[in-house]
């Protein structure tokens, strides 16, 4: 069964260079009938032109510091009747947009949500989730193999992130889109509860992975201490005050920023932030929770029949996957050899091991492969055991094993 077409939409905003490797991610997907719409600032835009992309995606220029009204321009421009959003922040792995849509284009489902990398690029950010009225979020055990339909109920929705989900376009157009009250935060969480109220189903799927590393920005250091949680607070006090079916909404007020301030607190031990910098954001926290009624916005209006522009994928479906590994001190030569297999139309991930026993990483380099770093017998995922004896042949084979890196096409190795 051919799948259905589908539009992946990109919100960026102060982040071109994190926007050209989620663009570079995206042109090895091995689905066969896509679309991308990048909405963005002027320096997100020159981002693209300066890539060459500026005829092959769907481009918005997009000034207003608002990410629902960016996804909902997004949604106007999308031709497909699937849409997928990921992050300017995120990359995706290869086979993500197949299988996180593959649910809704089978009928199976209306919405869809995969698992989330975190910054280690091994160990997850976030899997399956149900969210309640106060904007709380639990763990929900799912397969983590396979798919899993779920359907939320009155107070309760499915959660899906907002760096890897997919709805079907009439049904986003059906609710009006995303609430431009969230200009940051619980803003697809919002649109999770209004899912559940229509009793629709929402598939969890665990393979549909990207990686996402909570990049710096004006709200928040690259560290993760936060700047300023103005907006924070004025989308929190817009939740609870739309979900909670008119109970007081002071105990969660007060609950969150209890939560903040010891949060706050430990990023100020750690270093991190001054002391003299708790209360001021603090402060800015209630500040937005008493100006949340004046996120007010006009309702977005949707084009009917956009034009599809397909994407197509300079690495897609079919393409060798070249796995290079060798030992760190020769990791040159190691990303020399991924960077031609990647100018010849491959995949590539390089492995470096040293002979240690420390943690590793993995990440997407800009150039285009994927690459894992670490002692040879140190731990990848966190129920590894500190040290384990391994040949590197071995540790290659589990490390591919674990990352689904040897399925779906041909594989090659070089060893240096």
């Amino acid at each position: 069964m051919t799948p259905e077409a589908v539009s992946v939409v990109i919100v960026s905003r102060g982040r071109p260079a994190l926007l050209r490797r989620c663009l570079v991610g995206l042109d090895q997907q091995d689905h066969p009938e896509f679309e991308i719409v990048v909405v963005a600032d002027a320096d997100g835009v020159a981002a693209v032109e300066r890539m060459g992309w500026a005829g092959r995606v769907k481009v918005i220029r997009f000034e207003e510091a608002n990410i629902s009204a960016a996804r909902n321009k997004g949604i106007s421009a999308a031709a497909a009747p699937v849409i997928a959003f990921i992050d300017d922040d995120a990359i995706a792995e290869h086979d993500w947009l197949r299988r996180l849509t593959a649910p809704i284009t089978e009928r199976r489902a209306d919405a869809a949500g995969g698992f989330v990398f975190g910054r280690n690029g091994l160990s997850f950010q976030w899997t399956a989730r149900e969210v309640f009225s106060d904007a709380t979020a639990r763990e929900i055990k799912v397969d983590p193999s396979e798919e899993t339909i779920l359907t939320g109920s009155a107070g309760r929705g499915i959660k899906t992130e907002g760096t890897n989900m997919a709805f079907r376009r009439s049904l986003l157009i059906e609710l009006g889109g995303f609430d431009v009250g969230y200009a940051y935060y619980l803003d697809e969480t919002d649109l999770n509860m209004r899912l559940a109220e229509e009793g629709t189903k929402t598939a969890i799927v665990p393979r549909a992975q990207v990686h996402h590393g909570f990049a710096m920005s004006d709200r928040r250091q690259a560290d993760r201490a936060p700047r300023d949680l103005a907006l924070v607070g004025a989308s929190l006090a817009r939740f609870v005050r739309r979900h909670r079916g008119g109970l007081d909404p002071e105990p969660v007020r007060r609950s969150e920023r209890e939560k903040y301030r010891a949060a706050l607190l430990g990023h100020m031990v750690a270093g991190r932030i001054l002391p003299t910098a708790v209360e001021p954001v603090l402060r800015s926290f209630d500040q937005g929770w008493a100006r949340s009624a004046a996120l007010e916005g006009p309702q977005p209006e949707f084009s009917e029949n956009p034009t599809f522009a397909r994407f197509t994928p300079r690495i897609g479906a079919g393409a060798e996957h070249e796995v290079i590994w060798g030992w760190l001190g020769s990791l040159g030569q190691l990303r020399r050899r991924a960077r031609k297999a990647v100018a010849n139309g491959h995949r590539a991930t390089v492995y470096a091991f040293s002979l240690t026993s420390l943690y590793h990483h993995r990440h997407f380099d800009p150039e285009g492969y994927w690459e894992q770093r670490g002692g040879l017998f140190g731990r990848s995922l966190r129920t590894d055991p500190i040290f384990k004896y391994w040949k590197r042949a071995e540790r290659v084979k589990r490390e591919e094993r674990l990352g689904g890196q040897n399925s779906g096409f041909k594989r090659t190795k070089t060893t240096i």
